[in-house]
Order: C-alpha cells, then structure tokens, then sequence
C-alpha cells in the first residue's frame, strides 16, 4: 500500500451524568459512509486543531450542547471505506459525561438518538459491521474503565483537560 498522510479523528461516548446511559445516535442515510449506522459523536480535526478542541466542536455541532471530558478510552487505526490513503485515520475516543441530557438536540448528522444502559446499548448493536462491532468494545471498555477510574483523576482531568501539547 502506498504511504499517504493521516487524518486524525475523535469520538466522544458520552455517558449521562444522571443515571449512567449512554448516547447513541444513528447516523443519517443520506451520509456517504455508514449511513444508518449506530455511533457515538465522531468527526475529524480540521488543521490547527487539537484533538480536545476538535471533540468540543463536534459534540456542540452534532448535540448542540458541550461536555465534560473524562478519559481518554483508547486510540484507534482504521480506514473511512476501502483502504487506501485517502480513507486512512488515525482517532482518539473519549470518555464523556453529559450533565443534562435532556440538553441533547440532534443535528442533520444523525436521524435519531437513544440515552441507553450498556446491556441495552449492546443489544441494539446487533449488526456485524465493522462501526458497530467497534462500538460494541468502546462501550465493553467504558463499563470497565468507569468501576476503576478515580475520582481525583476524574477531577485534575476536568480541571486540566487530558492533552498534553498544551
């Protein structure tokens, strides 16, 4: 394959701060990748942006109201459609808490969206398909990392943010 250049992106799994449900919102059919497809907020850094300020930007564009940022779930490698370099992004996830969720207001973006338990959220997440069964191991990692994460880390995180280019 030939060496081309990376995208970066970000995704924010985003979590209720009343009871713990997470957002699902299922993507538009009208997008020209994985339409109808059940996802976190996801999107790509525009240039100059960091990646905690790109994730800011694209809750508020596709929930329309901003979060806290937690964590950081993991890091992921994946191609947008055929792999080639065009399609090639590397993304950092994000483990979010939301303190309102009734704040939620859906964008053009995504056609519905669901506050789910995690047993709920992974029986929804049925399909097969590469997006979903990477959506199906965010949430799998999140369940784990919530019953561990300390609460002084949860605070300096909010306090400081996770970035550490600053």
């Amino acid at each position: 394959m030939a060496i081309g250049r990376f995208q970066c992106g970000v995704a924010a799994l985003i979590r209720s701060a009343v009871d713990g449900r997470y957002l699902l919102l299922r993507r538009a059919h009208s997008k020209d990748y994985a339409a109808g497809v059940w996802e976190c907020v996801t999107g790509r850094l525009e240039q100059g942006e960091g990646f905690e300020q790109a994730l800011q930007r694209e809750v508020i564009e596709e929930i329309g109201t901003p979060v806290r940022l937690q964590c950081i779930l993991g890091t992921s490698h994946f191609h947008r459609g055929a792999p080639s370099p065009a399609t090639e992004f590397v993304g950092v996830v994000y483990g979010c808490i939301l303190d309102n969720p009734n704040a939620v207001v859906s964008s053009a973006e995504h056609s519905e969206h669901r506050w789910l338990s995690a047993p709920e959220a992974l029986r929804l997440l049925s399909a097969d398909d590469p997006s979903t069964s990477w959506m199906r191991g965010i949430i799998g990692r999140c369940e784990v990392l919530w019953r561990h994460l300390p609460q002084p880390w949860v605070v300096l995180a909010e306090r400081l943010g996770l970035e550490t280019d600053a």
